[in-house]
């Protein structure tokens, strides 16, 4: 399959950069740092510090413009959080917030004619479920210290290997749900989006596809987030 120009490394590539678009077919260090999913990480971030150092730059007592929309914002999906995990697990937002906004911005720059989205990439999506999963039982430990082993054993002495081979099952089963789902979604999104830019002409045909891409793109960003503040929940609950 013919790759599909992407600005970011048709710049680099005329740089004299060694560009590479499959991970198989990068053999060197730099070659994988060059990937295209890694470049438009990397603008990703650059992008939110750049937004968030903007936003920061007049912080007044009395919030006006920008610093309004953004306390706003960032306010209510902390409340959110905090309803979903209880005031102990508020110190979490950091994490929550920037998984948000990262995801989100990622699933809606691979709508942008030229640009690549990095959720669209299992890579990244596997990256962001990987931390999640990892620190939900960073938190149990926090919570519960070394009891917290008591999660994966059941109610049941006599079940407990069983038990504990089920629940290991399952928690890296949520590595893979929540990292395909994600994936999935976006690339199928950008996969039908550059179909009909393909056959029909670059303006009135992908237009139903983009606005439904608008929708689903948060929808996805919230799912993931929704998903990860449970299982952090269920982390600092006490183990059953």
């Amino acid at each position: 399959m013919e790759h599909p120009i992407i600005f970011l490394s048709l710049l680099l590539e005329k740089l004299g950069l060694p560009i590479v678009h499959d991970f198989g077919e990068a053999h060197t260090f730099l070659e994988k740092l060059l990937l295209p999913y890694v470049t438009y990480t990397w603008l990703v971030m650059i992008f939110l510090l750049v937004v968030a150092k903007l936003a920061i730059r007049r912080i007044e007592l009395v919030p006006t413009g920008s610093q309004n929309f953004f306390e706003v914002l960032i306010g209510g999906i902390e409340e959110f959080m905090v309803s979903v995990t209880g005031e102990e697990g508020r110190y979490l937002f950091p994490l929550i917030g920037t998984l948000a906004f990262f995801i989100l911005i990622s699933n809606y720059l691979g709508m942008i004619p030229g640009m690549f989205g990095p959720t669209a990439n299992v890579n990244t999506t596997l990256a962001c479920a990987i931390i999640v999963v990892f620190y939900t039982h960073v938190i149990g430990v926090k919570f519960h210290g070394p009891k917290y082993i008591k999660h994966f054993m059941g109610p049941i002495w006599w079940l407990a290997p069983l038990i504990f081979v089920v629940e290991v099952i399952g928690h890296l089963a949520r590595v893979l749900s929540l990292s395909i789902r994600l994936f999935g979604n976006i690339f199928g999104e950008e996969l039908v989006l550059a179909i009909l830019m393909f056959l029909a002409g670059l303006y009135l045909a992908p237009l139903p596809v983009m606005f439904l891409g608008l929708f689903t793109g948060g929808v996805q960003a919230f799912i993931f987030c929704l998903l990860s503040m449970m299982y952090f929940a269920g982390a600092i609950e006490h183990a059953h």
